[in-house]
């Protein structure tokens, strides 16, 4: 079965992208016919030729799906701020009936498409509808893309609590960013987070400095996403929750 999965983090700068792109082009390594989709970026500068490279283009570089850059990322804002308040800024807002066409048109080139969200789930996108309603909107269950560090428990706990309260499936969590020799936090974080969530943690991708964003390498997390079995875990899960189970310690 190919997933169709919202990519959520814990906060900004958590490593969506990065789990995001190295899912999806192992996914299509795999077999997989997966879109990816940035459906709003912000802190993207304008230049007379356009937009600057962002998150969307290492998306697209990183996947290799060869779609359009409008309909990876429909919406981009200037301001490094939340959705809402970088288009109020702006003087527009954010249109979202763009956003579910583009999303709807990326479903009829693939199987599935991973969405990556801006921000947590919480993030506002217009007043009063944010990125657990776009999640809603496009019927996906969600990943949630979490850092190692110290703090990490209340953080993803939580993302996952307020994503299940109103209404979402959450499939698990991967951990991005763990350092190669992970101290005492790092080391215990996971195990603690399965069990306050009652969800799993479905890989520690490893902190790699060979990724470069703006030149769309992914340095070795592809590799590690199929060699960890991660994304096969992510399949698993998606596959249970497509028929109902959203358990996999019981179907």
């Amino acid at each position: 079965m190919t997933p169709s999965i919202f990519i959520t983090g814990t906060d900004t700068g958590v490593g969506k992208t990065i789990v995001t792109a190295a899912l999806a082009r192992a996914l299509r390594d795999l077999g997989r016919d997966i879109g990816v989709m940035k459906p709003i970026q912000t802190g993207v500068a304008r230049t007379s030729e356009g937009w600057e490279p962002g998150d969307a283009e290492y998306l697209a570089a990183v996947s290799s799906t060869g779609d359009p850059m409008d309909l990876i990322c429909p919406v981009r804002l200037e301001a490094p701020l939340a959705p809402s308040v970088a288009a109020e800024l702006a003087g527009t807002a954010v249109d979202l009936d763009r956003v579910l066409a583009s999303y709807r048109k990326l479903r009829t080139r693939h199987a599935g498409v991973l969405i990556e969200g801006a921000g947590g789930i919480t993030v506002p996108i217009q007043k009063d509808y944010g990125m657990a309603d776009l999640a809603r909107a496009m019927d996906l269950p969600l990943l949630i893309v979490a850092r190692p560090a110290l703090g990490t428990i209340n953080h993803t706990a939580l993302t996952a609590h307020y994503a299940q309260a109103v209404g979402l499936t959450v499939l698990g969590i991967v951990i991005a960013g763990m350092p190669a020799e992970p101290g005492l936090a790092e080391r215990t974080s996971p195990a603690a987070i399965e069990q306050l969530t009652g969800l799993p943690v479905l890989g520690c991708m490893p902190f790699d400095s060979n990724i470069d964003v703006e030149r769309g390498d992914p340095g070795e997390t592809v590799e590690w996403m199929i060699a960890s079995g991660t994304a096969q875990r992510v399949l698993d899960r998606f596959s249970l929750a497509a028929s109902g189970h959203s358990n996999p310690e019981n179907p």
